[in-house]
């Protein structure tokens, strides 16, 4: 909302509009029963949060977290319509969660659960209104089960004369959900397009900033899909990992060559953890911020970069491919020292974009290869990056303030 707040006084804009882009459009909020493996029945609490349809149908994920609130929820819908304004999708922000821990639940109980949840927002979705998709705790399976329960609500409003008719109506629905198994419409590219798009991002970004992408230092805070993802694709690119964190250790390279990559990821895969990888040495995690590299990435955990270690941090840049990795007050301190933080508002859209491919796809009965969503992934990453460092330029502001000018600009148009 400080983000807002900053392009709203940039734009002169007036107190009615910003209130309208401040609150959602809609809560759904949902209580619902489930019959778990012993025959007891759980109730749960969830949400559907849709902010806004200004450029299009609400987009954003569903994640089953013990922590999901109402609050949470809320920002991540408004988070989902400055991202897809970034980007120039036709989407509008929404989002959506189960209160619950899924560590807890078996898989038969996981798919019960989604299919309650789907039948209790069954109405507030659909292709042309609100698209979920997978997030924290959910994936593809999850994305099926809930495309699977809704098509059954299609049917059963409309029953089909025939085969015919029930696999129409099967595959118009195909298009409620993105983030789905490749079987059943998903996507190519749907697993890697958060750290691509990023990695499309920072080398544009280095263009701007005329610095070569050859031997350039980066550390990454998170080595899950996105870090690992990243990490492989800048190796491959020529840049030097030096640095590596998970939730079990952090580490550095001993050679002034970074990290070597693919054994890091079979490590991981291997063990579970980065930690006792052959070639590095482990470091206290509170000293990683304050490592001499010339990129950082937090690549996993929201609120990492506070006031606390700002002030040790020595990277040139640092590119958000986390949500809400940078504190406010933390930015504050970076911008004034000259560190380059490339927003995620804009760096981990790569996700987004990958299910408006998938959407658009489903919606036309098309189905691409890897290579053509790699390009066009590509092609809509850096003509937002150029956008973002024009309106920078113009504005003579950060990046952060830049992409949240250029979205609300698409808003209010």
């Amino acid at each position: 909302m400080k983000n807002l707040q900053k392009a709203a006084k940039v734009l002169k804009l007036d107190k009615k509009r910003l209130k309208n882009l401040a609150k959602p459009q809609k809560i759904v909020e949902v209580n619902f029963p489930v019959k778990m493996d012993s025959g007891e029945i759980k109730n749960f609490y969830g949400y559907r949060v849709q902010h806004s349809n200004l450029l299009g149908p609400y987009k954003g994920g569903i994640r089953f977290h013990p922590e999901v609130c109402l609050k949470e929820v809320s920002s991540l819908a408004f988070w989902m319509t400055i991202k897809s304004a970034v980007l120039g999708l036709p989407y509008g922000g929404g989002k959506g969660g189960v209160q619950l821990n899924p560590k807890e639940l078996s898989k038969t109980e996981l798919e019960r659960l989604t299919r309650a949840y789907a039948r209790q927002i069954a109405e507030h979705v659909g292709p042309r209104k609100d698209i979920p998709a997978p997030d924290v705790y959910t994936n593809s399976e999850v994305m099926k089960w809930f495309y699977d329960e809704y098509s059954k609500i299609q049917l059963e409003k409309t029953p089909p004369k025939n085969k015919q008719e029930k696999e129409k109506i099967m595959k118009s629905c195909r298009a409620v959900v993105t983030g789905k198994p490749l079987d059943i419409g998903g996507s190519h590219g749907r697993n890697v397009a958060t750290a691509l798009g990023g990695v499309y991002v920072l080398e544009e970004v280095l263009k701007f900033l005329k610095i070569k992408t050859s031997g350039q230092t980066i550390a990454i805070h998170g080595f899950g899909n996105a870090g690992s993802h990243v990490t492989k694709f800048l190796a491959q690119r020529g840049f030097k990992i030096m640095a590596v964190a998970d939730s079990q250790a952090t580490i550095i390279s001993e050679s002034k060559n970074g990290l070597k990559i693919n054994k890091l990821i079979a490590h991981k895969k291997k063990f579970g953890s980065i930690k006792n990888f052959p070639g590095s040495q482990e470091i206290a995690p509170e000293d990683f911020f304050g490592l001499e590299v010339d990129i950082l990435i937090p690549a996993a955990l929201d609120r990492v970069i506070t006031e606390k270690n700002a002030k040790n941090i020595k990277a040139k840049i640092i590119l958000e491919l986390a949500n809400g990795p940078v504190t406010p007050t933390a930015d504050e301190i970076l911008n004034k020292k000259g560190i380059y933080v490339i927003p995620d508002v804009l760096t981990n859209a790569g996700g987004v974009t990958v299910s408006y491919f998938e959407w658009l796809q489903n919606l036309r009965n098309q189905h691409w290869n890897e290579s053509k969503v790699f390009t066009e992934l590509k092609r809509k990453m850096t003509k937002a990056a150029k956008e973002v460092w024009q309106i920078k330029q113009k504005y003579q502001t950060s990046f952060r303030l830049a992409a949240y000018i250029l979205a609300i600009k698409r808003l209010i148009k």
